[in-house]
């Protein structure tokens, strides 16, 4: 830690799993005291064993743990914690959480609630973004309600359209739709659902884009200044989750780069956004344009590719802003270097419709060498609970060319061990290795053709 450097003392982490154990390592190397809050699920984490101190919180069931904010709040007020991480998923974009943090006086390690809550509203969020000037997809201008709206919708913009839950998220809450013959049976059936699924009835409509990619631009701001720190492509996707991501996309060049930063900074600076956050755009293959789809208010999975690719400390730099610090780089200091891949390795069978396949792992290798990074929470002997999401870990790889990181990725993903459960690490190594992928030519529906001419799927299952 620099001299000159004012930090929180302490920081309270409200997660678990990788990105529990890639803060606390993050708070050590700049002298902040972790505080790791877990559930009974996770007692014997690696997480656990690293923090300063760690709190039990509650059962495994994150209801009653991970996904109580009185919980969290409590425990970060019994520890003193100047501050709480809630790094990705669990409540990290829940305001309401955010805002109970807020009224005690505890600080927050992200953006503030009042943000979250606007840009989590995707159709509050598209308005800020037309404000802001940035390319939005034809579609509905607010909430559709009643079907003769959907049908005016749909004369103006063409079908295919696709419906999407206002408060919907990671792939959640939409529906495709062919024609007009089902557009009123689609229409209130989306509804239910996501009145079901999110307490929240509303949706919106879109001209839905049929040869895409999924471009996110990662942002750090300051309350006044915001930078962009390229992009990542996350195109590799089965039922919009994301096995593969990588940066710089091999779609884009440096003038639409320049554009979707641009255009990423000034919906920061629209809202006054403060800490890290991901804009995430669908890029048309065709037309070749850009369109912007929602803000992530958080951490990203993924953050390590740009990572590898600016060598900015993201984490490091969340808890500087959070701190009161200034941002302390320039857009002129962000220079892209060489390309990085990362594949999220989950305990998934491939050839079980990816169904999740926790238990105990017998024997744990790492993979190495240069340019290799990975970013888990598991040992030798853990055991993978049911109780949460299957990912093992992140597999970062970094080289000079697109090629060569192809390579080096898949090199590492042969080196790489983990005895005792099925991950879905042969089957990445199938899709990086496809002439699609080599290729760079490709868009969200690859994966799933891919799939659908293949009876069996590679598998580390004995």
């Amino acid at each position: 830690m620099a001299d000159n450097e004012q930090l929180l003392g302490s920081v309270l982490i409200a997660n678990r799993g990788e990105i529990a154990l890639r803060v606390i390592r993050a708070c050590k190397e700049l002298g902040i005291k972790s505080i790791l809050a877990y559930s009974e699920g996770d007692k014997d984490s690696l997480g656990v064993k690293e923090a300063d101190q760690a709190v039990c919180i509650g059962p495994a069931n994150a209801a009653k743990s991970y996904n109580s904010p009185e919980l969290i709040v409590s425990a970060a007020m019994a520890f003193k914690a100047d501050a709480i991480h809630p790094g990705y998923g669990f409540l990290s974009e829940k305001s309401n959480f955010v805002k109970m943090v807020e009224d005690e006086g505890i600080g927050f390690v992200g953006p503030s609630s009042e943000h979250i809550r606007r840009m989590g509203d995707k159709i509050e969020a598209k308005k800020i973004a037309q404000a802001a000037g940035v390319p939005t997809v034809p579609g509905s201008d607010g909430v559709v309600t009643e079907f003769d709206e959907a049908l005016a919708v749909a004369k103006e913009t063409g079908f295919p359209l696709l419906i999407k839950a206002a408060a919907g998220g990671g792939g959640r809450g939409m529906r495709v739709v062919e024609s007009e013959d089902t557009l009123e049976r689609d229409l209130n059936e989306i509804m239910n659902e996501a009145q079901s699924a999110f307490n929240d009835s509303s949706v919106y409509i879109e001209r839905y884009l049929t040869d895409i990619r999924h471009i996110e631009i990662q942002v750090l701001a300051d309350g006044e200044n915001a930078i962009a720190l390229g992009e990542r492509d996350c195109t590799s996707q089965r039922r919009n989750q994301k096995l593969i991501e990588e940066g710089p996309s091999p779609a884009i060049d440096e003038e639409l780069r320049a554009g979707l930063q641009e255009a990423a900074i000034n919906l920061c600076k629209e809202v006054g956004y403060k800490n890290a956050g991901t804009v995430e755009f669908v890029f048309d293959n065709i037309e070749r344009k850009y369109y912007f789809i929602e803000m992530n208010t958080r951490i990203q999975v993924e953050h390590p590719v740009t990572e590898m690719i600016t060598g900015v400390d993201l984490i490091k730099e969340q808890l500087r802003i959070a701190s009161g610090q200034k941002l302390r780089l320039t857009q002129d200091d962000i220079q892209i270097r060489g390309h990085a891949i990362e594949c999220r390795i989950n305990a998934e069978d491939p050839n079980e419709n990816f169904a999740p396949r926790p238990g105990k792992i017998e024997h744990y290798r790492a993979p190495g060498g240069f340019g290799v990074r990975m970013d888990t929470h598991i040992e030798t002997g853990y055991t993978i609970p049911p109780f949460y999401d299957s990912m093992v870990g992140k597999l970062i790889c970094w080289a000079e060319t697109r090629d060569e990181c192809i390579d080096r990725t898949l090199r590492a993903l042969d080196e790489l061990k983990v005895d005792g459960v099925v991950t879905t690490g042969p089957f990445q190594a199938m899709l990086l290795n496809s002439e699609q992928f080599r290729s760079g030519d490709i868009n969200t529906g690859y994966v799933a053709k891919m799939l659908e001419n293949m009876d069996e799927l590679p598998s580390d299952a004995e």
